[in-house]
C-alpha cells in the first residue's frame, strides 16, 4: 500500500489489525496506549507521535519502507536498476579516468 498521508497510515494499521483478528483494546494494550489513541491514529490523526506510531507498526508487524518516486517508477516500469542507484563500474571508471589524467 502506498502511505502518503496520515489517514494512509491509519488505514494500514485498522487493516493489519483486523487481519491478525486483533481488537483496538488489545492493540492498544501491546502497544502500551489508549484505545482512544488508536482509534484516533485508525481515523488519521495528523499529529500522533511518530515514535507511538512506529511503536505500532512493530507490534502488527508492519515495515514503513521509503523510498523515492523514481526507484518506485523505475520497479515498475522493469528497469533492473532504479534511478538513485550507483553502478559501481561507473564509479570505478570515474576513478581511473581521473587518475590518468593526473
Amino acid at each position: 500500500m502506498r502511505v502518503r498521508t496520515p489517514t494512509d497510515v491509519g488505514l494500514s494499521i485498522r487493516e493489519r489489525r483486523k487481519a491478525l483478528q486483533l481488537d483496538q483494546a488489545e492493540l492498544a494494550r501491546r502497544v502500551g496506549v489508549s484505545r482512544q489513541w488508536i482509534i484516533g491514529i485508525e481515523k488519521g490523526k495528523a499529529r500522533a507521535d511518530f515514535s507511538l506510531v512506529m511503536r505500532t507498526l512493530d507490534a502488527l508487524g508492519i515495515v514503513l519502507w521509503a523510498e523515492d518516486e523514481n526507484s518506485a517508477a523505475a520497479q515498475q516500469t522493469g528497469d533492473p536498476l532504479p534511478f538513485s542507484a550507483v553502478r559501481i563500474a561507473d564509479v570505478l571508471a570515474a576513478h581511473r579516468g581521473a587518475g590518468a589524467g593526473q
